[in-house]
């Protein structure tokens, strides 16, 4: 299985993120690519490719041409007003203010384009989110091209971006920007299924209230988990939409036996709907050992997982989200690669 590596990753380097009110190390830093892509090369799994530039239009496909206008200039304005080091929203518009307008002010303007205070934005957010679309984007060539499938190494990761907002570590949602490539390109459906312990706000509302994708997800509660305010069973989708999204909650701790019950209800879902190309938005992060998830899953699991994905049939592109135990994540990431291309 070839796969493309956003190089520029390293670029996004925060040291330390909010987590539950305190601030911490930051779990989302260049390592966990670094691990992967040493575990990749170690595998001798296929070869590693660099993306090229597709441009800014793929993006402002699914985001707002003023969120991006913000995030690519965001930071060193916070530096020309004297800021240092990584900025961090202070205020956001909820409920009865108003957020139809972009103010002057960065710190209102902070908090209107962010869901979150963990997520830094650094120096290197905006060409390392880029170029990380422009990997998925380069992956979503080969598959189209004809390879079976491809996989995608980059950081940051996208599932909560929204059309208009960054957090949990994301600024560019890939994978929805993958797919609206991909119908772009001629296709009439595609599936996305988010493996992520954290639910995928940010592309589950991006394709709501659309029929062309199929957005289904494996998660945390948010009942206690992030995202919190979105990711509930009776979400389905609505308007155009409806019947288009499922998501498939699990409560803290629960067994591998129940996570792939929810992947074989998910993928029954996902053959009703026939898809041209499965995107799996793959975190690692339902990994036993990951520091800030609550699944039980292990190696055999994640190659188990690969199998049963390559057992679909489906043209399949695989774009790195989450796993925070560092160390294990690119030996997690590879048992899915070698369980996909061993049942291929």
């Amino acid at each position: 299985m070839k796969t493309v590596y956003n190089d520029k990753h390293g670029l996004h380097a925060a040291t330390h993120e909010f987590f539950r009110g305190q601030l911490v190390p930051a779990f989302e830093i260049p390592a966990r690519a670094d691990y992967v892509l040493k575990a990749l090369r170690d595998a001798a799994l296929g070869e590693v490719l660099a993306p090229s530039d597709h441009g800014l239009a793929p993006l402002e496909r699914v985001h707002a041409p003023a969120y991006l206008r913000f995030v690519q200039g965001a930071h060193a304005e916070w530096l020309a007003l004297g800021g240092e080091g990584d900025a961090f929203p202070a205020v956001w518009p909820v409920r009865s203010l108003r957020s139809d307008v972009e103010p002057k002010s960065f710190a209102a303007r902070m908090g209107l384009y962010s869901m979150d205070s963990g997520t830094p934005l650094t120096a290197g957010s905006w060409p390392a989110a880029y170029w990380g679309a422009q990997a998925c984007l380069s992956g979503l060539d080969l598959v189209l091209a004809g390879e079976r499938a491809a996989y995608v190494l980059t950081r940051p990761p996208g599932h909560h971006a929204g059309a208009d907002f960054f957090g949990g570590y994301c600024f560019v949602n890939n994978a929805a920007v993958a797919a609206q490539a991909a119908l772009d390109h001629g296709l009439k459906r595609v599936a996305i299924l988010d493996v992520d312990y954290h639910h995928g706000n940010g592309t589950q509302a991006i394709f709501y209230e659309r029929a062309d994708v199929f957005y289904a997800s494996i998660h945390g509660d948010p009942q206690t988990e992030y995202p919190f305010f979105l990711g509930h069973a009776d979400e389905r989708g609505a308007g155009a939409g409806a019947g288009c999204n499922a998501n498939y909650p699990l409560p803290a701790g629960a067994s591998n036996d129940e996570w792939f019950a929810a992947l074989d209800a998910a993928l029954a879902r996902l053959r009703a709907y026939a898809p041209e190309l499965l995107i799996v938005s793959l975190g690692v992060d339902t990994y036993g050992g990951d520091p800030i998830s609550h699944f039980k899953l292990d190696r055999p699991e994640f190659t188990r997982m690969g199998q049963i994905l390559a057992a679909q049939g489906w043209p399949t592109l695989l774009l790195q989200e989450g796993g925070y135990a560092t160390e294990a994540i690119g030996l997690n990431v590879v048992a899915v690669l070698q369980g996909f291309e061993g049942a291929s």
